[in-house]
């Protein structure tokens, strides 16, 4: 009996202890899994500390005005600033990744053409280091453009910046060349002077070359309205304004009558304008006095009228209307004409009048001048004659047989005297 006792007292034992290495073999489970995670934890806080410290590296480009409008022929200027991400210096190797068919663009810097910069990586000596250069087709239809240009720095880092333009006609309308009076007439030795004005639309200052196409012996002469002592070949006139001209174009004396045309240029590396100046040559306008005999001398006498005959000459490939006479002689002279007036006088024709020249009646002996001037509304010409005075022969006579008549008086007294 005393032996089941304890076998009935061993069962409960064992018992106890199952649960006892139990629960110690759960703990050594929970103690060996501890590492584990606790590199886990160790890992996961590693790459974390690694993101966090991490440095950026990088560069940019880019512009203040990355969308404009243009038109067509116009060349833009973009000024270029580049970011160093790192703030150290780096070489920025600079390429035109797109442009559209017929446009030209490229990089400069001091006005000299590159391919690459140096940036320090200080923001303010990198701004404005560069200046991209745009030109637009003249003929390019409007629409909407893009140009792609890329920055690739030593480090092997890029940047792209795209250049957005909207093509479009000129909104205050185009630049023009023009004259307020293109179309003049006068004769031959007429100089003509045409006011015109030179107007850039564009939204650029543009220099204008000025040329002119004129027949042999024409001249032309273009000053600027304000500063008419100086003839110039080209000028420079700002964007969206205007300069006044003055073209003044002078014909050869031998010009025949007829229409002229002067074609005048003003051409800039964007655009030519272009103006017709027309000239009305109404004929050669030209006339001539002299006499019969081609001597401007004659004698007159006092009181007395000398005439002598006058040769006027239409010179002229044009007829001449109210061809008139007149006179410039000394004081109390008479100067008077068969004709006075001419109606017409046919291009190439001549016509006789004789002019009656008194001089008055107390001239003294001598030379005098009388000017004869035949004139028209378009021409003129002046002869001057030389008259010499002389005393008239009667008194001369008078005077012969006044001493004639005083010898014999004398005559007569001495011997009726001379006896006594």
């Amino acid at each position: 009996m005393k032996c089941e006792r304890n076998v009935y007292q061993i069962v409960p034992t064992m018992k106890k202890s199952f649960r006892v290495w139990s629960v110690l073999l759960a703990m050594g489970v929970l103690v060996s899994s501890m590492p584990v995670l606790a590199a886990e934890d160790d890992e996961e806080t590693t790459t974390v500390t690694t993101s966090t410290v991490s440095v950026s590296t990088g560069i940019e480009m880019n512009t203040d005005y990355p969308g404009m409008s243009a038109t067509a022929g116009d060349t833009l200027s973009y000024s270029l600033d580049f970011v160093s991400a790192d703030g150290a210096g780096h070489d920025i190797t600079l390429t035109t990744e797109s442009l559209p068919d017929g446009w030209e663009g490229y990089f400069k810097g001091s006005s000299t053409e590159i391919s690459s910069v140096h940036i320090t990586g200080n923001a303010s000596d990198d701004s404005g280091l560069v200046t991209y250069s745009l030109s637009i087709p003249d003929d390019e239809e409007d629409g909407e453009y893009e140009v792609v240009l890329l920055a690739t720095s030593d480090t092997g880092d890029t940047d792209t910046l795209t250049l957005t333009l909207n093509v479009a006609a000129e909104v205050r309308g185009e630049s023009s060349f023009t004259s307020e009076y293109p179309e003049q007439q006068g004769a031959t030795g007429t100089s003509f002077s045409f006011d015109a004005t030179l107007v850039n639309n564009r939204t650029t200052d543009q220099t204008y070359s000025l040329s002119t196409e004129t027949p042999t012996g024409w001249s032309v002469s273009i000053v600027p309205s304000d500063d008419t002592s100086t003839a110039i070949a080209s000028i420079d006139v700002t964007a969206e304004s205007s300069q006044g001209l003055t073209i003044t174009v002078t014909p050869p004396e031998t010009v025949e009558q007829g229409d002229y045309t002067i074609p005048v240029t003003a051409s800039s590396a964007n655009e030519t304008l272009s103006m017709e100046l027309s000239i009305n040559i109404t004929g050669t306008y030209d006339i001539s006095l002299s006499t019969s005999d081609g001597l401007l001398s004659f004698d007159a006498y006092e009181n007395k009228a000398s005439s002598v005959t006058l040769v006027i000459t239409n010179n002229g490939n044009v007829d001449l209307t109210d061809v008139t006479l007149s006179s410039s002689a000394p004081t109390d002279w008479e100067v008077t004409f068969s004709e006075s007036t001419i109606e017409t006088l046919e291009a190439g024709a001549s016509a006789e009048v004789t002019a009656y020249v008194t001089p008055c009646e107390d001239s003294i002996t001598g030379d005098y001048e009388t000017d004869i001037t035949v004139s028209t509304s378009e021409t003129s010409d002046t002869a001057a004659f030389r008259v010499s005075v002389k005393t008239s022969s009667t008194w001369g006579f008078v005077a012969i047989g006044i001493i004639v008549l005083l010898v014999i008086a004398l005559g007569l007294i001495f011997r009726k005297f001379g006896r006594r």
